[in-house]
């Protein structure tokens, strides 16, 4: 079995290098900007919903390579999914790194699981789940949110996360 730190950091450096679903989606349904003042994460999520699927996603904007990678993975994760599958990814991603998701219980996260270490690095969690919190900001016509004072998503769960 490969080392999980490795593979973290070998998925963390492939979709920051390589960051799939990276800039902008012409005809946009729903979009939010995120915002980390504390390391300068700026992103911007945009998606087209055909009905309740995400047919296509994008984002952009400038980011560490935990948020990139993060951006890139959820871009994946989420597209062709329903928006409340995506919901449900959010939630789940959002309490795994966290760390008040149980990762020997069920759950849809795949590959996404690669995050899980985040939880022991309290710093950089804010940066793996701002493309998260922006995506359930898109979702809910919320324009813009930031990781500072009462809108800082560590403070506005989503769900049960």
């Amino acid at each position: 079995m490969a080392d999980p730190r490795a593979l973290y950091q070998e998925m963390i450096l492939d979709h920051n290098r390589k960051p799939r679903n990276f800039g902008v989606l012409e005809q946009a349904t729903h979009h939010a900007a995120g915002h980390n003042p504390l390391c300068g994460d700026h992103i911007e999520v945009s998606l087209a919903m055909q009905g309740e699927t995400v047919e296509q996603i994008a984002f952009e904007g400038a980011a560490c390579a935990i948020c990139k990678s993060s951006a890139s993975m959820m871009t994946v994760a989420v597209k062709g999914k329903s928006q409340a599958e995506a919901e449900m990814l959010i939630r789940e991603f959002i309490a795994m790194t966290t760390g008040k998701l149980d990762m020997n219980s069920d759950h849809h996260l795949g590959r996404l699981k690669v995050f899980a270490g985040i939880a022991e690095l309290p710093v950089r969690v804010k940066c793996a789940i701002l493309p998260w919190h922006t995506l359930h900001a898109a979702f809910h016509a919320i324009d813009s949110l930031s990781t500072e004072a009462e809108q800082d998503p560590m403070h506005v769960m989503i769900g049960d996360a």
